[in-house]
């Protein structure tokens, strides 16, 4: 274990690292110029990736994701509960309602006001088991979405944070996703695989972005449509991806205060004033039942589900397009969020870490599930098809298709329009300036030339992917994006377990089982050796920070 750390490097950010920022910059211009060029190939291509790296290794991700959430409660619940993310006498930065609020904003994405009323209708209409449009499909359907949506995604994030968040607060080293391996490589990090891991750290924020993105401008499209009669084409969405990519470089040259904090708090209140909209207008008693029943179907299924992996079916089809698809999309977005989380989560223990990471965001996304998705169940349970017959058309029409049985639908169909775009651009602004960091070696205040490239490369990548093919591509790109970086994943979870071993801590109760029970009377909190209060170079933040940071 190389417990003292090199201080003359972890001090050192250079602007730009030459080396992960021209490959990864090569390599995703190479993949715009062929996509544009070679539409029905890219798609092949992509579609076939897919459908290997699935089919082959789906298991693989499967167990991956099972024994990320295992971890997560082990640690939680464990002897390392008490390390604390930075001093032993450091207080949290941000009080629990402001860091909860920055955890949801960090995972919700446009993914959820997409997916919100869709996923739901979808398993309603086509579930894995069972007869469709029933009861027994509509309550499947709540747990398939809390399954996806819930604890197994978390604990990706929950382990890539946690780890970041000890080498930076604790051991002082970089917030870069190399330094999670120093246990494993030492100072080789800061040579040619801390590079490799950086590259792979940039492509799966950039394929887990731009994902989002595409599903973003497929949605306005459909909302456009609903208010002003726009129809439904690739030309439209690519337009929309250009508009917003705009704006998302104005916000990511503006730095995180000026444009991607102030966005980012607007997303959060005009995100709860939809939602409270859904509650007041919609089922309210239906609402809180079916988030009360349904949290407890899917603690009851939760190992049943998380480890279904359509072994029996001979032509299974359905865990590829859902379940390994969100599980490589969340370990793409793993090196974005878990930068954003271990950011903001200085001071805590690993023990409040883990569990309000695990606990609190999952909670509030499966009661939006419930508000929308459930709402839209019951309508469609009554014999109304619109719904369903809306969500076979385009997954985009879902929440407008919804909107449309409450008063003022074309004014909150305008607002959720609105809101899609604040969510668009913040994806994409804060994507581009994790992705800088990336690539200028942790650098917390990289180059804006370097900003402006990120943020234009995403917009033309998620416009490329649409031209090859829409949401199919889209999803192919997210799954071959996650499966390379599942790897490094899981060797961030060995490396954080080896270092949290050798905690210094850790260290000392061991000798103090070697101590006599007067000795141990005496052993004061400031008399615990000097190191045990972590190695930090970098003062605590001093406001909150964006997604970005």
């Amino acid at each position: 274990m190389h417990d003292k750390m090199p201080q003359e490097r972890l001090l050192f950010f250079p602007k730009v690292n030459k080396r992960v920022f021209s490959v990864s910059a090569i390599l995703i211009v190479g993949f715009i110029l062929f996509g544009a060029l070679f539409n029905d190939a890219a798609s092949a291509i992509f579609s076939g990736a897919q459908a290997w790296l699935a089919s082959t290794f789906g298991w693989a991700m499967i167990l991956l994701v099972n024994v990320l959430l295992v971890s997560v409660i082990f640690l939680a619940l464990g002897r390392y509960g008490d390390i604390r993310l930075g001093r032993m006498n450091e207080t949290p930065t941000y009080d629990l309602f402001s860091w909860t609020a920055m955890l949801f904003s960090a995972g919700i994405g446009i993914g959820l006001i997409y997916w919100g009323v869709a996923e739901p209708l979808y398993h309603y209409f086509a579930p894995p088991v069972g007869e469709p449009e029933t009861q027994e499909a509509a309550q499947q359907a709540m747990v398939l979405s809390f399954l996806h949506w819930g604890f197994h995604a978390w604990a990706v994030y929950a382990i890539v944070a946690l780890s970041l968040a000890y080498f930076h607060f604790r051991k002082g080293l970089p917030l870069t996703i190399r330094s999670a391996l120093y246990p494993l490589l030492g100072d080789r990090i800061f040579g040619f695989w801390g590079d490799v891991v950086d590259i792979l750290a940039v492509f799966g924020t950039m394929f887990g972005i731009v994902t989002s993105l595409g599903l973003g401008a497929m949605q306005i499209n459909s909302g456009l449509g609903q208010v002003f009669g726009i129809g439904q084409s690739t030309t439209v969405q690519i337009l929309v991806i250009a508009i917003i990519t705009a704006m998302a470089t104005l916000s990511v040259v503006a730095g995180l205060d000026g444009g991607i904090k102030r966005l980012s708090n607007i997303n959060i209140l005009l995100s709860m004033v939809f939602l409270v909209f859904m509650l007041i207008m919609g089922p309210t008693l239906f609402i809180f039942d079916t988030y009360v029943q349904s949290y407890g179907a899917y603690l009851r299924d939760l190992v049943q589900w998380g480890t279904w992996a359509e072994a029996w079916q001979e032509d299974g089809t359905w865990q590829n397009s859902w379940t390994i698809f969100y599980w490589a999309w969340w370990v793409s977005w793993a090196p974005f969020v878990g930068v954003f989380v271990a950011r903001i989560s200085r001071g805590r223990t690993i023990r409040e870490f883990l569990i309000g990471v695990m606990l609190l965001p999952a909670s509030i996304m499966f009661f939006w599930f419930c508000a929308f998705g459930g709402t839209a169940l019951q309508i469609s349970l009554g014999g109304d098809p619109t719904l369903v017959e809306a969500t076979r058309n385009s997954y985009g029409d879902a929440m407008f298709a919804l909107l449309d049985y409450f008063p003022a639908s074309d004014l909150m169909s305008g607002f959720a329009i609105v809101l899609i775009v604040l969510w668009f651009v913040t994806s994409s602004d804060s994507g581009s300036f994790v992705i800088d960091m990336l690539t200028a070696g942790g650098d917390p205040d990289p180059p804006k030339v370097q900003r402006i490239f990120w943020a234009v490369s995403e917009g033309a990548v998620a416009s490329v992917l649409l031209l090859a093919g829409g949401l199919s591509a889209l999803q192919a790109a997210a799954v071959v994006a996650g499966f390379p970086f599942a790897v490094v994943v899981f060797l961030i979870l060995i490396g954080l377990v080896r270092a949290l071993r050798w905690d210094p801590l850790m260290i000392y109760r061991h000798n103090q089982k070697y101590r006599s029970d007067a000795e141990a009377d005496h052993a004061m909190p400031n008399e615990l050796p000097g190191d045990l209060y972590g190695a930090d170079p970098t003062p605590p933040p001093r406001s909150e920070p964006s997604p970005a940071e």
